[in-house]
């Protein structure tokens, strides 16, 4: 990032609010609502601070899969680089959620045992018969064997999470009280293109949103 890039950025963190919202989309992808309503501030105020966070190349935002009239926005960690705040690493038992419990979700769980070395579970909304063979695929080429995992509903976990993560816009938006407290990760599904390319894409986006937590991880343990 040249030096009038970085200034661009500093310039739009400058502002707490701003700040604030940044942090908080760290953790979680946000509606502008959400957003608004975490920092407090009337829509008209929090439209112009995500606009300077936007124009700064910070923030993104995309049309929710479940509910196309809504859109979620996302923090782009690379346009931090060391400026950011380390996320907060959750404690406790993590459900991983999303509609079918056939990939993401499967990622996501068997991701967080390996690099966060705590318990993690998966669950879907509506869970397919099967993990997607495709999934299991991708899984393994990176050392994670999902072949003897089955997909499951919420209700049958066996205790209840300290923390929901939905990696499905459809499962976020289903509306269900039991997903709170909760973070979302806005994570197009695989399933719907099909091809390997999408596993592999869905499971490197899982993996980078883990790896913040493990690098906060490791420096709250030193």
């Amino acid at each position: 990032m040249d030096i009038d890039a970085r200034a661009r950025v500093h310039a739009a963190l400058g502002e707490p609010c701003r700040l604030a919202m940044v942090d908080e989309l760290l953790l979680s992808d946000r509606t502008f609502q959400e957003l608004a309503a975490t920092a407090g501030l009337p829509g008209n105020l929090a439209a112009h601070h995500l606009a300077v966070l936007e124009s700064a190349g910070l923030i993104e935002r995309h049309v929710s899969e479940g509910d196309h009239r809504r859109r979620y926005i996302s923090v782009r960690p690379e346009r931090l680089e060391d400026l950011s705040a380390l996320a907060q690493v959750p404690p406790g038992f993590v459900v991983f959620v999303c509609t079918h419990n056939s990939a993401r979700s499967q990622f996501a769980a068997a991701l967080w045992r390996r690099r966060m070395g705590s318990d993690a579970d998966s669950a879907g909304t509506e869970p397919a018969a099967r993990v997607h063979p495709r999934a299991i695929e991708v899984a393994a080429e990176y050392g994670l064997d999902l072949g003897r995992a089955r997909p499951r509903s919420f209700d049958s976990l066996a205790r209840a999470p300290e923390l929901v993560i939905s990696v499905c816009d459809r499962a976020r938006e289903s509306g269900q009280a039991r997903f709170r407290p909760s973070l979302h990760w806005s994570i197009p599904d695989p399933v719907t293109e099909g091809s390997l390319a999408a596993f592999r894409s869905a499971f490197a986006t899982v993996a980078a949103r883990i790896d913040r937590f493990a690098a906060a991880a490791g420096s709250t343990q030193q």
